[in-house]
């Protein structure tokens, strides 16, 4: 067998020599050529058959062979080197072995190296009297004591931005188990006086079992007797069990208490009401929204103790009238914000309430809130012509359902409130332009007059006008204006931003969302307003495509206008 097919570049190497003019007996001497040819076979045999190729070595097959031209034969002569091609790279092979063997223990002994502890560095702490003569100290010992060495009133003022951001608790409890240091600090009352416990203890709207609730029950006694000293604002989230004993604890432990808040919890009942009137004497704002509580220990409360409050918020359920009846005979004569509301979830309800009482009674309320309710007015006998809200700031008859607040209705509760910075009338279809005109305030900074309907009662396809008025009379107080599905006509709304566009550095939040404002109008406001940093124009059906968006800052704005350019 011919040892140039075994091998792809024997065939190659063969013809580069002139090997078809030998081959082709171009002397006439065919003995010889056979002779030749003969030699060949017996040198290929004697050199035996070629080791297969290992994986291993990744260069091209050599040749074991020249091919030598003669005058009238072809001589294949084994080169010196393939004599001892094999030989070399089987020693390669060991060497690489030996090497790897040493390497192996090279990185034994580096891994030894590696597990030695370094020396210390030292560093020099220079002082300014002894720059020369500093002393060195192992830069090992400040990594591991620098939250030791820290001062205390430095990590107390670092403890409280995080307080302030997520609440004391969990944060200080598990900071206070770093070491005694820290532990000191975290105990500090100062950064305990708003506290807020909720479902970093227990799952929402599930009971425990008795260890567990015994354990949480004792904590909350714990944490009353060692870290509430100076707690003045205390909130339960979530919680349905173990609310009476929470309330209790706290009051009894916490004489600074001044707001209590309940956030979707049950089970308060009369005795926690008590122990806040006996022990609770700096209390002045209870929150008990979308909570469960016994009304009548309220109601007691708020007879005994009714001076102290200024703020109270709770939501509509059974038998709340009672307590709008009770501040309306005058058990909370300090009273300055009342709110009531109503889960969105739940049907329409009517709250029956008598706004010449609440005049009478809370000559000092600054804030009134009925939201999401139906107000009905209630008159009451023996009650006397009251002088309105002289002190009124806000008020919200906000609703998604329907009212049926008129402009009649909206000028008893603030015919006297000239004091009247927001007014929020979201949903309230029945008040027109000239009713909101004829009020008394002059200084209205926030008007929400947006029409939101989740269910599609109350909405109206006819289109309205007098818009201008309300521009006209506020437009140089107004910093936040909501009209968003008010069908007013293109010219009135042209006529009210006109207005507007007076007011450079006042107007900061525009909702015309739904509206049939137009480009014309909205490139002047936009080329005067520079204080201007939310825009809502969705579903403005007469401004082009692209443009029907909410813009969130100054920069989106300058954009806008100049598309409108």
């Amino acid at each position: 067998m011919d040892p140039a097919d075994e091998r792809p570049n024997a065939g190659n190497e063969v013809s580069a020599q002139g090997t078809s003019h030998s081959v082709g007996y171009t002397t006439g001497n065919t003995v010889s050529s056979r002779a030749a040819l003969k030699r060949k076979s017996e040198v290929t045999q004697k050199k035996g058959p070629k080791k297969a190729k290992t994986s291993r070595i990744s260069r091209t097959a050599q040749l074991g062979y020249t091919v030598h031209q003669g005058e009238d034969m072809l001589l294949i002569v084994s080169s010196s080197r393939s004599q001892y091609e094999d030989r070399r790279w089987t020693k390669k092979k060991g060497n690489k072995k030996k090497k790897l063997v040493k390497n192996k223990k090279t990185l034994v002994q580096n891994k030894k190296k590696m597990t030695v502890r370094p020396k210390p560095v030292l560093i020099p702490v220079i002082e300014k009297e002894e720059e020369e003569t500093a002393p060195l100290v192992p830069l090992e010992a400040l990594d591991n004591r620098w939250g030791e060495s820290l001062p205390e009133e430095v990590l107390i003022h670092i403890f409280q931005k995080i307080v302030v951001q997520d609440g004391a608790v969990p944060f200080l409890c598990r900071v206070a188990r770093v070491c005694r240091l820290w532990h000191t600090a975290a105990s500090s009352p100062a950064l305990w006086r708003s506290v807020t416990v909720g479902h970093c203890w227990i799952q929402p709207r599930r009971s425990q079992l008795p260890k567990t609730e015994k354990r949480i029950m004792d904590t909350i006694s714990w944490l009353a007797e060692n870290r509430f000293s100076q707690l003045q604002e205390f909130s339960l989230c979530h919680w349905i069990r173990n609310v009476n004993h929470a309330v209790q604890i706290v009051s009894h432990s916490c004489p600074h208490l001044r707001c209590l808040k309940l956030s979707h919890c049950s089970g308060l009942t009369k005795k926690a009401f008590d122990s806040l009137g006996l022990h609770s004497q700096s209390l002045h704002r209870i929150d008990l929204q979308y909570s469960e509580f016994q009304v009548d220990g309220l109601l007691d409360f708020l007879e005994s103790n009714g001076s102290q409050i200024r703020e109270i918020l709770f939501t509509h359920g059974p038998k709340i009238d009672r307590v709008l009846a009770a501040l309306s005979r005058g058990c909370c004569p300090n009273l300055e914000l009342l709110e009531t509301n109503r889960k969105l979830d739940t049907n329409l309800c009517e709250l029956h309430v008598c706004i010449q009482g609440l005049q009478t009674a809370c000559p000092k309320l600054k804030t009134f809130r009925m939201m999401n309710v139906i107000p009905m007015n209630k008159n009451m006998r023996g009650v006397e012509l009251s002088c309105g809200f002289p002190m009124l700031e806000e008020l919200s008859l906000a609703t998604t359902s329907y009212s049926f607040t008129s402009d009649k209705d909206l000028l008893n509760i603030l015919f006297r409130s000239t004091k009247l910075r927001v007014l929020d009338l979201r949903g309230c279809t029945r008040v027109t332009p000239a009713g909101l005109a004829a009020l008394p305030c002059s200084n209205l900074e926030c008007l929400f007059w947006g029409q939101y309907f989740s269910n599609g009662v109350g909405s109206s396809s006819q289109p309205k006008t007098g818009l201008h008025l309300l521009t006209q009379k506020w437009g140089s107080t107004l910093q936040q204006l909501d009209i968003a599905n008010q069908l007013f006509t293109e010219d009135d709304l042209e006529c009210a931003i006109s207005f507007l566009s007076q007011t450079r550095e006042t107007l900061r939040s525009l909702n015309l969302s739904g509206t049939r404002i137009t480009p014309a109008p909205l490139k002047a406001l936009l080329g005067q307003a520079s204080s201007l940093n939310y825009l809502n124009l969705s579903s403005c059906r007469c401004l082009p495509r692209g443009l029907k968006r909410i813009y969130r800052d100054q920069e989106d704005i300058h954009q806008l206008l100049d598309k409108l350019e």
